[in-house]
Parts: structure tokens; sequence; C-alpha cells
């Protein structure tokens, strides 16, 4: 490193940290601090009790579940990738090999459901937020409104519908519901009206720009980070969706993982807890890659549109 990059290096944490330093009468007290970092700690131990349950559960046969410490492994350190594959094994037998088919397509079904929602309810919300159009308002409370009902409430109508379209028992019956999000839509909206400044869309008006361009090269680009917090959302509620794929799904090869592993619990011969423990643990794996991969994009979009101006 050159000793003008460290230079420039070292003035960066010297800003960095002059922007984080509170003065003197805003600074925590010592009683604050000791007590939010043991209200964190405790979050902290709340929040990954029940992944570290999980592992240790995922080692274990059926008899050792309930007759072994559940705090810790009921075999030796040294004999536990042995206790891993044996579970492993197990899980594939009892999905008769299409486990990994399952997750699959509960990552075709989010990451599509997910991707598409994120677009339109982008979309619908920077038209509502800076447009005025007839029936504007009535269309806000419509999709308002369809917040407060249960998505459970909507299941046989959907179910109805696509069952006339002859849309059951394939891909879309699931991708098509996923994709409409009035939540993505109320965040759209708030995202756009806070982060996307009139001014900026006034001058690409007098250079020019079509509204198509001004959006697709303009706004999704300042609304990034906001997309990215809608997409996980809507990803992690198709990837938890159970009842609608359990209406509109049944064939065993479409199937997400969590319908999958829920055919296996009801089999009537199924007594293997260790396996399912491996199954749930390995389904949950994609959702956690991806919230650790986008976390600091997430992060922006949280704040983003909460400050004016």
């Amino acid at each position: 490193m050159t000793p003008e990059a460290r230079a420039r290096k070292k003035a960066d944490r010297i800003r960095e940290k002059a922007a984080h330093d509170l003065p003197r009468s805003m600074r925590p007290s010592p009683l604050v601090r000791v007590i939010t970092t043991v209200v964190l700690i405790a979050a902290l131990i709340y929040f990954l009790f029940p992944i570290y349950w999980a592992i240790i559960a995922s080692t274990k046969t059926p008899s050792q579940m309930t007759g072994s410490n559940g705090m810790w492994f009921a075999v030796g350190l040294d004999q536990i990738p042995d206790a891993i594959a044996t579970n492993y094994s197990k899980l594939l037998g009892w999905t008769r090999g299409q486990f990994w088919r399952w997750v699959l397509n509960s990552l075709i079904y989010s990451g599509i459901s997910a991707a598409v929602g994120t677009i339109v309810s982008v979309m619908a919300g920077y038209a509502t937020a800076k447009f005025n159009f007839i029936g504007k308002n009535a269309a806000i409370g419509i999709v308002m409104g369809c917040m407060l009902m249960p998505a459970a409430l909507l299941t046989i109508p959907q179910y109805s519908i696509f069952h006339a379209l002859h849309l059951t028992n394939t891909m879309l019956a699931v991708i098509i519901p996923c994709s409409v999000s009035p939540f993505g839509f109320f965040l759209g909206r708030v995202y756009a009206q806070g982060s996307v400044p009139n001014e900026l869309l006034e001058a690409a008006r007098i250079d020019g720009a079509g509204e198509a361009r001004i959006f697709f090269t303009m706004v999704l680009r300042i609304l990034a980070p906001a997309m990215v917090t809608i997409f996980l959302f809507l990803f992690v509620a198709t990837w938890n969706n159970f009842l609608l794929p359990l209406m509109m799904l049944s064939s065993d090869a479409l199937k997400p993982v969590t319908l999958g592993l829920y055919g296996m619990v009801a089999l009537p011969t199924f007594t293997d807890r260790g396996a399912l423990m491996m199954g749930a643990l390995l389904g949950v794996l994609p959702v956690m890659v991806l919230f650790l991969g986008l976390q600091r994009y997430w992060q922006a979009g949280l704040a983003a549109g909460a400050v004016k101006g």
C-alpha cells in the first residue's frame, strides 16, 4: 500500500469516528451501556438457540432424541460426521430422493415470485407516489384494505380461479399469487415518496427522457436498497407459504420443501425426528445465506425514506 493510500485510509477512519462521536451530554452512561449489552446478548441467544438446537438434534437417532441431553450431542465429537451422514441418508430415504428437488422448487417459487413481485411493487408504488390520475386514492385504499385480509381467506377463491384456468398442479399456481403483495406495494410507495426527488424527475423530462427510461435508468437505481428489502420480504413469505401449495399442488415433483417435509411427517410409519431436523436445517440454509449475502443492502433499505430532504 502506498503512503498516499495509507494516509487516505487514516483520514477516512478519522472522519468516520468523528461522524459517530456524540456530544458529552448525549453519550450514554456506563449503566445504560451495560444494560444495552446484556439485552442484546439475551436477544442474540434467543434467536440463535433454535438453530443451535436444530444442529444438535439433526445428529441424533429417535432414541437419542428422548434419552440424551437435549443441549448437547449424544455421541462423541469424533462420531458426529458419521451421525450426520446417517441422518442424511435416512432423510433421502424417507423423501425417496426428492429432498433437493423440493429445495430447488422452493428456490424457483420464492426467487421468481420475489423478483416479479418486487418489480411490480416498485412500479405501482412509484406510479401512485409521483403521478396523479383518476381513481388514484380509491386504488390506494383498495390495496391498503387488502393488507387487512388474511392470506388464508383468499386461498379457496384463488384455487377456484386457477382450477377454472386449468393451472392447478403447476408452478404458476404458486408463483402468480405470491407475486402480488399489497405490503410490497406499500413499501414501494413509501420509499418512492421519500427517496425519489421531484426535481430529478423534472430535470430528466426537460432533457427529453420518457417515463419508461426515467424509471428503468434512474428510479430503479435510487430505489435499489428498497428493492432488496421488498425482495427479502417476498422471498421469505413465499418460502414459508404452506397453505397455498397444499391447495394447489398434488404432484410430489412440484412440492416446495415445506410441503414435502410435511408429507414426510404425515406418513403413518414415520418416527425419525432426527432426519426431520436434518431436513428442516438444510431447508432453511438458502434463506440464511440470502439474508447474510444481502444484509448490508437490506439494512440500507430499512432506513430509506425515513428522513426527508
